[in-house]
């Protein structure tokens, strides 16, 4: 949950100091690493105790999954995954783009020794889209994660939905399957969630095992609908964005909507597991934690306030203001990169998300247009974004 800590810099003595306490050292990467965990073990004798792993089935592909799985994306350290995986933990989602192919290499070390024990979800570069240019980026992720295959291959339909259905990924995924370098097909899903889910859903090739979806106790209710739909057909449902934005809100004070945001997310028995991102051993142990609680009362009303707090600036990503663009302007990828930026405070992972638009779909198109058209159908303010989105980016 990239929202909770500011920067992705750790040096070793951060990292103990983010919550390494209740750890055991045998699944620490050095003896070094191991003693100093020990002497701050000593500092503070309060330990923290994992809780048992809750396990669903992801669909048809049969995996039995840890609900909470880890979302490597902002992840710089490989031990914080590998204690994870020592608890349990059993899922890791990843992509090619990630920290620009860095990420797959971080998860590639925590998985030395455990690759057996961990399913691995990754996804090709959305730019990609030959047979050819596939092949080749699944080839580079095999070798940054070190393994001989890939549990989960996903098509990042995020810049056009309607990638999904193209034949050339299709035939690639295909091939890679019968040369054993993958296992199953996924497809990623942020923009126009309901409307893809539900096209997968009445797919009737069953080409896509899974479906990785931006869902939330903030997403419109034919988000979840479309995810019963899916499910129903033995697609594996994995959530992602559980966290709204992750904004940091004042009004709520020291409460915290994080843990009640991914329980609302694993109250929804047509999801096999979330993938929230977890950057340190304080995000781990807070998102872990979650494991077999119900969402309370009390829940609902943090996410009643959190979401009062955030609706003037929170993008649902449905898609339907782009239509009332002239200019064809990706709002929804605007927005999303607006989210990166000050609901995660990420700023790289903003700019490289921006920069992933043509400049004719970019915020920078509608600096000569006399008036915003489109519409949101939540009330954002959309020009107001576009301006804010090129003084950020440029």
């Amino acid at each position: 949950m990239s929202r909770r800590e500011q920067g992705s810099g750790m040096n070793r003595r951060k990292f103990l100091k983010l919550g390494l306490v209740g750890t055991t050292s045998t699944v620490l990467a050095t003896r070094v690493l191991a003693d100093a965990a020990m002497a701050y073990a000593q500092e503070r004798p309060e330990a923290f105790t994992f809780p048992a792993p809750v396990y669903r089935t992801l669909g048809r592909t049969g995996m039995k999954v840890c609900i909470v799985g880890f979302g490597a994306m902002l992840t710089p350290e490989p031990e914080v995954m590998r204690i994870a995986f020592e608890h349990g933990v059993n899922y890791v989602n990843t992509s090619r783009k990630y920290m620009s192919g860095k990420n797959e290499e971080i998860v590639g070390r925590a998985l030395k020794g455990l690759r057996d024990k961990v399913y691995v979800a990754t996804k090709i570069q959305t730019e990609v889209n030959t047979k050819e240019a596939i092949m080749r980026d699944v080839e580079a992720s095999l070798k940054a994660l070190q393994t001989d295959y890939i549990d989960v291959i996903q098509l990042d339909a995020n810049a056009d939905p309607k990638r999904i259905f193209r034949p050339e990924p299709r035939e690639a995924f295909e091939t890679l399957k019968r040369q054993g370098k993958v296992r199953f097909f996924g497809a990623a899903v942020h923009k126009d969630p309901a409307g893809v889910v539900n096209a997968l859903a009445d797919d009737r090739t069953r080409f896509f095992d899974t479906v990785l979806v931006a869902y939330n106790f903030k997403s419109d209710p034919a988000v979840g609908k479309a995810i019963a739909r899916a499910a129903q057909t033995g697609m594996g449902v994995v959530a992602m964005k559980t966290q709204a934005g992750g904004y940091a809100v004042s009004a709520l004070g020291s409460l915290s909507p994080h843990q009640a945001a991914l329980k609302w997310a694993l109250e929804d028995p047509h999801v096999a597991l979330a993938v929230p991102g977890m950057r340190d051993l304080t995000e781990l142990r807070h998102d872990i934690a979650v494991m077999g609680l119900p969402l309370t009362a009390a829940d609902r009303r943090t996410l009643a306030a959190y979401g009062a707090a955030v609706e003037a600036r929170f993008c649902r990503l449905c898609g339907s203001c782009e239509g009332g663009c002239p200019r064809g302007v990706e709002i929804g990828t605007v927005n999303r990169a607006l989210m990166y930026a000050e609901g995660y405070r990420e700023p790289a992972l903003a700019a490289a998300t921006y920069r992933e638009l043509p400049r004719t779909a970019s915020a920078s198109t509608c600096l000569d247009c006399a008036g915003c058209v489109a519409r949101c159908a939540k009330g954002l303010d959309i020009a107001a974004n576009m301006q804010r989105a090129h003084r950020i980016f440029g």
